[in-house]
């Protein structure tokens, strides 16, 4: 296959463009393979099924080079773990030594999420790192999959430092005793921590052998020419598109910290400033709310994946530039320090990861409609729907923690219909499949549907919404839930409506209900069910302009039901 990408920068390399493509070409299919061996080889099935980390290959300086077709959340926070890495230990890295670390003031998202940064040389030579950023189903702290609402970072699970894993290929022990001695199942992070080290393993080999092949000294250079590729295509992209100039305002449904005398979360809201001039971008959060109790307080790397991952899309359908840190080079980010979208130590920060991350992708959405209404979607589901359980398994005695995050709709686009039941926006996990749920822990997925009537309608509809229902089988179990879009639904835009909200609740045996704040914790006994509903996507266009013919689709589709046809559309049965 050719290359489709448009005429790039001239290679300050020397290096001519074949080379330069297949330099290029290589690394981001050596990012495919540390996915291929993790998939293989972790244990947990939140890794080895729904796909919840990144894969990445960096310079000597940390910067971003290429990363694997993976999760959009990553985008801006990866390069700053990596660079933690390689300041801590500047002129003490060695062939053979591993690092990692988690801490989301150095880079990191939330603890779950840990970074294994290895070192690749060639003949003694730094070339760069691999670095693997997968989400583990725990982290210790206060509650089975560490997804508490606790008020500080010391509540929320083992938090590392950029430290050495191995040391010159000797594994250092005492790291891995004080890992296995924080979370609630060690076996299972040993062998996602193993397989970490093995997918970038296979990293590292692929650029000891594209330095064999090419020279040390040239692909140092294309890596660099890479950076450059993608700031002048990103660059080339923005100089196409008008000028303009944007607020958009959105709130959260809150922290899931109730304050004495509260009955219902306090919302918090959010403030974006969006400015599009030449060749730069400038995106301004001034007025959001200051950091508050609960973890959704968003380290600004956080803050700015929502930010690079909806500019990518809106700037670059065609997904022609690679997403690297060149990429992000005409775009400035400003934020409040000790604000919800630029957290300080110790504020906890355990839901911004999966949940601000969404509403910023999605306000930059909102934002952009205002010049750019024929590159953005309406908002997606805008939240991961994060469910926990944890406890002790009956068949084996031993102790479990099962991680998933529950599908909703996509934003409706400009000219399609927005896609049902898929992680949109910074996401890109896969479904766990509900086999897959009961045969690794004590439930049992009592129902799994697409809701009708969730998608936010327009002349393109919004994506539906799902239900998902799992009983506790056996042994007690700690539950926990982190949604959004429970109070303020996913908005469409363009003329489009909004979607249907979020809902969250408990069921006991005798089929009584108890609605769930957004984010909450509950203890559950045998026969009790977590019911869930997540969010549509928002419509596009005015409702009045869609296709009859795509209504009679939805009507037959059983995605939307003949009342809402009639009273959102106009149609009834007569008219059919």
């Amino acid at each position: 296959m050719t290359d489709q990408s448009p005429q790039g920068p001239a290679m300050t390399s020397g290096a001519d463009p074949a080379t330069f493509t297949i330099i290029r070409n290589s690394l981001l299919k050596a990012t495919e393979e540390m996915k291929i061996v993790l998939a293989k080889t972790a244990f947990s099935p939140v890794l080895k099924v729904a796909g919840d980390y990144s894969c990445g290959i960096f310079d000597a300086a940390g910067r971003m080079v290429a990363q694997g077709p993976d999760l959009p959340v990553h985008l801006g926070s990866m390069p700053v773990a990596v660079m933690a890495v390689a300041r801590a230990f500047d002129g003490d890295i060695h062939d053979g030594d591993i690092f990692i670390h988690n801490d989301p003031y150095q880079g990191g998202t939330h603890l779950p999420d840990v970074n294994v940064v290895t070192p690749a040389f060639h003949d003694g030579r730094l070339l760069g790192f691999a670095c693997l950023r997968a989400h583990w189903p725990d982290i210790g702290g206060d509650t089975p999959g560490s997804y508490g609402t606790v008020t500080s970072i010391f509540g929320e699970g083992l938090r590392l430092p950029p430290v050495r894993l191995y040391s010159k290929g000797q594994p250092q022990r005492d790291i891995h005793s004080i890992i296995t001695a924080n979370v609630r199942t060690p076996d299972e992070r040993m062998g996602d921590l193993n397989a970490q080290v093995a997918a970038n393993a296979r990293a590292c080999t692929r650029l000891s052998a594209l330095a064999g092949r090419y020279g040390t000294d040239l692909l140092i250079a294309v890596m660099e020419d890479v950076l450059d590729y993608s700031e002048q295509l990103m660059r080339m992209r923005l100089a196409d598109l008008p000028d303009g100039d944007a607020v958009f305002e959105d709130w959260l449904d809150g922290d899931g910290i109730l304050e004495n005398g509260e009955t219902t979360d306090a919302t918090i809201p959010i403030r974006m400033r969006l400015q599009k001039s030449g060749q730069d971008i400038r995106v301004d959060f001034d007025g959001s709310s200051p950091a508050v109790a609960g973890p959704i307080n968003a380290p600004l790397a956080v803050t700015a994946s929502g930010v690079y991952c909806a500019l990518k899309m809106i700037i670059d359908p065609d997904d022609l530039i690679p997403p690297n840190s060149g990429a992000w080079r005409a775009i400035s980010i400003d934020a409040p320090e000790d604000s919800v979208v630029n957290a300080r130590y110790p504020s906890p920060v355990v839901y911004a990861n999966t949940e601000m991350s969404h509403r910023v992708c999605d306000m930059v959405f909102g934002a952009a409609a205002a010049f750019w209404p024929g590159n953005v979607m309406a908002c997606s589901q805008g939240t991961s729907g994060v469910v926990t359980f944890g406890g002790t398994d009956p068949r084996n005695a031993r102790g479990y923690v099962s991680y998933e995050v529950v599908k909703g709709g996509m934003g409706a686009r400009p000219g399609k219909d927005g896609i049902t039941a898929i992680c949109a926006g910074i996401a890109n996990t896969m479904n766990t499949p509900v086999e897959i749920v009961e045969l690794s822990f004590p439930l049992r997925v009592e129902r799994y549907e697409i809701v009708d009537d969730s998608g936010g309608p327009g002349r393109f509809r919004g994506g539906l919404g799902v239900r998902r229902s799992w009983r506790v089988l056996d042994g007690r179990a700690e539950a926990t839930v982190c949604f959004e879009r429970t109070i303020s639904p996913p908005f469409g835009v363009c003329g489009g409506e909004d979607a249907a909200p979020a809902q969250v609740r408990v069921i006991d045996p005798e089929g009584r209900e108890t609605p769930l704040n957004s984010k909450q914790s509950v203890t559950l006994e045998p026969g009790w069910i977590v019911d869930v509903i997540a969010p549509g996507g928002g419509g596009y266009g005015p409702v009045a302009e869609r296709d009859p013919a795509a209504i009679r689709r939805d009507l037959r589709e059983d995605y939307v039901s003949h009342n809402s046809a009639r009273e959102t559309y106009g149609i009834t049965p007569d008219t059919l």
